[in-house]
């Protein structure tokens, strides 16, 4: 087998940053790395791409291996390739991001490396550029959530509009007009309204919706300027 001459080889690892929320924050998972440089810090779920598996592949590998967590849609962020992001060796590591309802996914978690969720505006110092890479992920993030009604689905089956317009601040970092909120979303026809309502918060309570998954799909192109000039905000 030939192989290209007078190259240097280069190690290639995956980044998982895994977003979650819990019906009324929003927060990211983080474990303690296993081994130097920066062993017990805290850390994206991160690990080398072996031989013979392709990058999802070892994406999806380092999640379960890590967390415990599997079946999770991962979808690619960036390549991040700095000469000096590894102290020990040259890594170009691609970064990967989900966002999840983190009560789907409670009796996976695993404690093997203390996996744990931190408040998004509560996450401790991270190792290397672990740092950029959430920011670049929230960056995505917010975008996708503007034009497409990619947060509905981490709702649980039953949710309110309050709990559906805490999501979209806590995404965007913003306060948004409840009348206004309630009005855009319910214009969106993507919902079905119960007859249930939930009386936790106030007597009055609020009513229950649920997605409408056949709208879901055949609008998910057209969910566009639901957050008008997304870019401004600051997550």
């Amino acid at each position: 087998m030939h192989k290209y001459s007078k190259q240097t080889r280069h190690l290639l690892a995956v980044d998982c940053i895994i977003f979650g929320f819990d019906g009324e924050t929003l927060k990211i998972l983080l474990i303690k790395r296993g081994f130097e440089p920066e062993k017990g810090n805290w850390s994206l779920m991160g690990g080398f791409v072996e031989q013979n598996e392709s990058l999802d592949q070892a994406s999806n590998r380092i999640l379960k291996q890590l967390t415990g967590i599997d079946g999770v849609y991962l979808e690619q962020l960036h390549t991040f390739g700095d000469t000096n992001r590894d102290p020990i060796e040259r890594t170009v590591s691609t970064a990967y991001f989900a966002l999840i309802d983190i009560h789907q996914y409670e009796t996976q978690l695993s404690n093997d490396y203390h996996a744990e969720w931190f408040l998004l505006k509560q996450v401790p110092k991270l190792i290397f550029d672990h740092q950029e890479m959430v920011e670049a992920a929230k960056r995505r993030i917010r975008y996708k959530a503007a034009l497409h009604p990619i947060l509905f689905e981490l709702l649980p089956a039953r949710f309110t509009i309050p709990q559906l317009q805490i999501l979209y601040e806590s995404v965007f970092n913003t306060t948004i007009d409840k009348r206004n909120f309630s009005k855009r979303v319910l214009a969106t026809g993507l919902l079905i309204k119960l007859a249930e309502k939930d009386k936790a918060g106030s007597k009055r309570g609020a009513y229950y919706y649920q997605l409408n998954m056949q709208n879901y799909y055949a609008k998910f192109q057209a969910f566009l300027n639901f957050i008008p000039n997304p870019d401004t905000l600051i997550l």
